[in-house]
């Protein structure tokens, strides 16, 4: 059995609330189809994150079709299964399943119901037999499912009377994972022990960290071309640099099982980005004033024509209140190819900091891509667990009081 995995798309993204990705994704998407002709693999597991947000706009789902259309036409016995993600809607991937059916693609996106073990061969919606071998289905869910894994499994094991592979895939957190780059903000869950997860698979395909690992072989796991003993758990890791802070390469996981209980060989293909993420100044130490960082910003344009750029600044320097607008009046030329992120990275330690505070500290570009509040609730409830109410307020009339003067500005 021989399958591409590839995870967290994240498709209809925009990042620092300006930039669309769409050529991004339609580069991606060239790769892939490319591969899955070359490599002609049994099947094209997608291990959830299709989609940036629940409610994608219908040019981000035109997106979507005309892209998975174009990897079937590709290699039409290829079989394509999607899981839903935390991202994902799953009543909007699960309502569309029975059209692309049609094409040999698998979209499953509700989880089982609470009462599965009373509904006789509710297993179906879970399990994709190809000939080569099986795939278990397991779209994002919320908390540990262990004896309902387990007898998806089982059901499996029962049928499998040729030793085929089998191949599961989800969307979810493993402890042992590295979640470098990741951010948690959104769809922060408790990472589940690898046990909680069953017994039976060959290849467990994951998706939500967006590191490409394969857990318990850190050393090897960016290496070219690798076998291992089943069972093996991996990340195949996003699709495109979905921050900068996911600085290392990303790929897509070939990987070939011959039988059941077997070797699982896993090669990685690289996934070329159509722009660069960059902090800068690129080496040593942050900015110290506003006018070495626009001076380093125009030198670096000379040579760099697109990319996402971000600053680094000392905690000590004092910019401007226009810094931003002098920032975005050098990008002007490059037709936004080059974008800019407006959260600066301050390091180092401020002179006057003699004393700490668990007053909370987030930049106005940071809140602003807090679209739900529940997300900075949580999130100030994780950092600050003592923290007042009052203090809340206080910091949100600082924020207001931000927004009004650069919206005069």
């Amino acid at each position: 059995m021989k399958i591409i995995h590839t995870a967290d798309i994240h498709l209809g993204q925009v990042i620092y609330q300006n930039y669309e990705r769409c050529d991004e994704h339609r580069y991606y998407f060239q790769q892939l189809e490319q591969w899955c002709r070359q490599e002609a693999p049994d099947a094209l597991v997608v291990s959830g994150d299709i989609f940036d947000i629940q409610q994608p706009s219908a040019a981000t789902w035109k997106t979507f079709t005309d892209s998975f259309v174009s990897l079937h036409e590709a290699n039409p016995g290829m079989a394509i299964v999607i899981v839903a993600g935390n991202h994902d809607s799953p009543s909007r991937i699960q309502s569309n399943h029975a059209v692309w059916r049609l094409a040999g693609v698998r979209l499953v996106g509700n989880p089982p119901p609470a009462d599965y073990y009373c509904r006789e061969g509710w297993q179906e919606a879970f399990i994709v037999r190809l000939q080569a071998g099986y795939i278990v289905c397991l779209p994002f869910m919320t908390g540990e499912r262990t004896a309902m894994i387990q007898e998806l499994l089982d059901y499996v094991d029962n049928e499998n009377r040729e030793s085929k592979p089998v191949v599961m895939t989800g969307h979810l957190t493993v402890a042992g994972s590295d979640t470098t780059g990741h951010d948690f903000d959104i769809g922060r869950v408790k990472a589940q022990d690898i046990g909680s997860l069953g017994k039976g698979y060959d290849y467990l395909a994951l998706g939500h960290i967006h590191k490409p690992q394969t857990i318990g072989h850190e050393n090897d796991s960016m290496a070219p071309d690798v076998t291992y003993p089943a069972p093996q758990v991996r990340y195949a890791g996003s699709a495109v640099h979905v921050s900068c802070d996911e600085a290392y390469p990303h790929t897509v996981s070939m990987v070939e099982i011959h039988r059941h209980g077997g070797d699982v060989r896993i090669r990685q293909l690289r996934i070329h980005q159509l722009r660069h993420f960059y902090n800068l100044p690129l080496h040593g130490e942050p900015y110290h004033q506003a006018e070495e960082a626009l001076a380093d910003l125009r030198a670096f344009t000379i040579n760099n024509k697109s990319g996402y750029l971000r600053l680094r600044f000392d905690k000590g320097a004092v910019l401007p209140s226009d810094f931003n607008q002098m920032v975005y009046a050098i990008l002007e030329p490059f037709g936004g190819e080059l974008r800019y992120n407006p959260k600066i990275i301050w390091e180092g330690v401020e002179e006057n900091d003699t004393e700490t505070t668990d007053k909370p500290k987030f930049e106005v570009a940071e809140l602003q891509q807090m679209t739900d509040p529940l997300v900075f609730i949580e999130r100030t409830k994780e950092k600050y667990p003592n923290l007042s109410m009052n203090e809340i307020r206080e910091a949100f009339a600082e924020i207001e009081e931000e927004i009004r003067l650069m919206g005069e500005q």
